[in-house]
């Protein structure tokens, strides 16, 4: 299971990705879009009426229907994690991040049996991460932190919707995962040993376009955004109903919206200008996790000539 799944995990794909043909002029922006409360703002504004004709939501299951959707140009753009978009660009598809939808702040959590009290202790331990996703950026942090390398630990690779189970049965000591794998392996004993809070401004979820569309589309993702704020607008004012509306559509618990709010920080436009300024924050971030993700053998090549944001679609103020 990828990371950004594991809100409304029983709610089937709102759209196919299958079959779709490229965008043409005139023709709404594609952006593909799944269930993550960073990714709320759009659904609300969706919901309101506040997205413009100019853009469509093509809604998924998980960030695997928007990726492929983008790699065999079905799709415009969409929401995605920074190392995801990471991974899009090695595979040779070229965007641009337009805004950030959320920082993770404890949202990204390592959890770990009780007898383990320190990161130091994890030496020898067996060790579950999914590799393929953001997991595999925390455990190439974890080890940083820990004064550790990768052989000095028994390194796990299963999907995180697999750690509870394998923790049942007594097959890892610690494992790196997210809400709401955390809860539950806490219910099964397991402690919080390291989280996301450790590591600021470090794991991002963004909106993304390709470069062409950016080019050739600008006034649609101006709207797209122009959406994105007024939605959270509505998230951050009227939360009391925002949240309501949250957990009816993906039939969750409000609890569990709270909980996924708690854990994420939601940029407001000022911050979105900051980050995306051309010496601005995520470009370093883009940096250091191209150097993390091609160290560990999971992209190809630091993309060193690349720039990745640009703050010029971001509205100019919002209500």
């Amino acid at each position: 299971m990828h990371r950004r799944q594991f809100l409304g995990l029983s709610i089937a794909a709102g759209l196919s990705l299958g079959g779709l043909t490229g965008c043409q002029p005139g023709t709404p922006l594609r952006i593909g879009i799944h269930p993550w409360i960073g990714y709320e703002p759009l659904y609300l504004a969706e919901e309101f009426g506040w997205l413009a004709d100019s853009v469509r939501l093509v809604k998924g299951q998980s960030s695997t229907d928007s990726l492929q959707g983008l790699m065999d140009g079905s799709l415009d753009g969409a929401a995605l994690t920074l190392d995801e978009t990471l991974r899009l660009h090695d595979h040779g598809v070229n965007v641009v991040v337009v805004g950030v939808a959320d920082v993770s702040v404890g949202a990204d959590v390592v959890m770990a049996d009780p007898a383990i009290q320190t990161l130091r202790d994890i030496r020898g331990k067996r060790v579950a991460v999914e590799l393929s996703g953001v997991s595999g950026v925390m455990l190439v942090e974890l080890l940083q932190r820990a004064g550790l390398e990768r052989n000095d630990i028994v390194e796990i690779n299963l999907p995180v919707n697999e750690h509870p189970e394998a923790w049942r049965r007594g097959e890892v000591d610690v494992s790196i995962c997210y809400e709401p794998t955390a809860s539950a392996l806490e219910g099964l004993g397991a402690n919080r040993l390291f989280d996301s809070r450790q590591l600021p401004e470090t794991i991002f979820d963004v909106l993304v376009v390709r470069q062409e569309k950016a080019r050739s589309r600008k006034a649609a993702v101006k709207d797209l955004l122009q959406a994105h704020f007024a939605g959270l607008n509505h998230l951050v004012r009227n939360q009391h109903d925002a949240i309501y509306r949250v957990a009816t559509r993906q039939n969750i618990s409000v609890d569990a919206v709270r909980r996924a709010l708690a854990t994420v920080a939601l940029p407001d436009l000022t911050a979105n200008q900051r980050y995306l300024a051309p010496t601005g924050r995520l470009e370093a971030v883009v940096l250091k996790l191209a150097h993390i993700m091609s160290s560990e053998g999971l992209i190809s090549e630091v993309p060193l000539n690349y720039r990745f944001c640009d703050a010029s679609f971001l509205p100019r103020s919002v209500a």
